[in-house]
Parts: structure tokens; C-alpha cells; sequence
């Protein structure tokens, strides 16, 4: 099941996509305590899955806004004090998103751990394959959060990124340059967290019913 909202039949808009709420969030980085470890090896060498991988991986998307594949192959020299590299724009510039101190400390720490590329850890280092284990490991969050939600995906927490922004305020033209994206696709895809389209539809209402007069129901109870 898609957990897109979908558009009218015969519309050419793009569906809304679904980011996790902020109680989501809070329940999927919660169900990471209780998420047993797994040990692992490969001839590259050995360790343990834990929660705290989870919460790292989790941390590191919903804070840049990106997809499962870059944060596997995330590579130190992204980061950059608090800043994390993102992509060079076509028409010059190189984006970055910033992360709070205790992020930044914590990738650190990853790397001081797994090497440069801290994500890739697991049975084998082949891309597809750790990027199966992440996202493996991910639903199993997934469920024990008890989202209630058969659409919970890791994509998800790229569109809570974008929620996020949105709900504070961010311009669409800004949260586009984060993701990569038009602001055409961000107000598309992400338009019931614009803030300005809800304003410009209340103003609307506001005005149309302004000199309306109030309905008042007759006595007896009769109308």
C-alpha cells in the first residue's frame, strides 16, 4: 500500500507523499532500544549490530534529507565542522545542511569505529547488499514501533525532512535547494506542509465570508 495521498483520479498532480510525524519519530527512535543485537562478519573484519547504528542512520537521514543509498555511502570528508556537503548545484554553488554539535559528534565517533565510510558495516561490502541490511534492519524498527502504518518506509524520513522544514517556515525554494529537487516537485509532493498555502486558503475563506451574516436558529427549535 502506497502511502502516498493520492490526487482526484484524472489529476496530473503528483500524490502527497507521507513523512512521520513527529510522534513517529519519537516512538521509532524509542523502538531502537529494544532492538536485539546481531553480530557480524566478513573478511574485512567483524562486529555487532545495535540500536545505536539505527539511531545514527535514522538521525543522519531525517537531517539531511538523504536517501538510504547516500547515507550507506556517506563519506567523512562530507562533513565539514557542522555542515554536511549535499551536492553541487548545475548552476554553481555547493549546497550543505547543518546538524547540531551531538550529531556531529556522533558521526565522529562512527568513524573512529567503522572507518571513513561508517555506514558501510555488515556481512559483505558489495552496495547492494548492506543497503538490503540497513533497510532490513529498519523495518524491523518499523514494527516494533507499532506505527500502525503499512506504508512505513525508509524514504519516509526524506520526506520528514522536508515536513520539518516546511512546518518552520523554510521557502520552498530553499528546502528544494536542500533535496535537489524543483520547487515545483517540492510544492507538489509536499504542498500541505506549505505554510503559505494555508495562509493564502484562509485569507480566502476569510474574505468570502466576511460580510456574511450569522446563522442564528429560530426559537422552538424549528428551522
Amino acid at each position: 500500500m502506497s502511502p502516498d495521498l493520492k490526487p482526484p483520479i484524472g489529476s496530473s498532480r503528483t500524490a502527497n507523499k507521507v513523512p512521520f510525524t513527529d510522534e513517529q519519530l519519537a516512538d521509532i527512535i524509542k523502538a531502537c532500544n529494544h532492538l536485539d543485537d546481531q553480530k557480524w562478519h566478513n573478511r574485512h573484519g567483524a562486529g555487532v549490530w545495535t540500536g545505536e547504528d539505527l539511531k545514527d542512520f535514522i538521525w543522519l537521514m531525517t537531517y539531511t534529507g538523504l536517501r538510504i543509498s547516500d547515507v550507506v555511502l556517506f563519506d567523512m570528508e562530507r562533513l565539514q565542522g557542522n555542515e554536511i556537503f549535499l551536492r553541487a548545484k548545475k548552476n554553481g554553488g555547493d549546497v550543505f545542511a547543518w546538524v547540531e554539535d551531538w550529531l556531529r559528534d556522533r558521526l565522529i565517533a562512527r568513524a573512529k569505529k567503522f572507518g571513513n565510510k561508517p555506514f558501510m558495516i555488515g556481512s559483505s561490502k558489495r552496495l547492494d547488499s548492506v543497503i538490503d541490511n540497513w533497510r532490513e534492519r529498519l523495518y524491523k524498527v518499523f514494527e516494533l514501533a507499532e506505527l500502525g502504518d503499512e506504508g512505513a518506509t525508509p524514504h519516509r524520513f526524506r520526506h520528514t525532512f522536508a515536513r520539518i522544514l516546511l512546518e518552520r517556515g523554510v521557502p520552498v525554494a530553499a528546502v528544494a535547494d536542500l533535496m535537489g529537487d524543483t520547487e515545483q516537485v517540492v510544492r507538489n509532493s509536499y504542498n500541505r506542509w506549505v505554510p503559505e498555502r494555508q495562509a493564502a486558503l484562509t485569507k480566502i475563506l476569510k474574505d468570502a465570508f466576511s460580510d456574511k451574516p450569522k446563522l442564528v436558529g429560530l426559537k422552538g427549535g424549528k428551522h
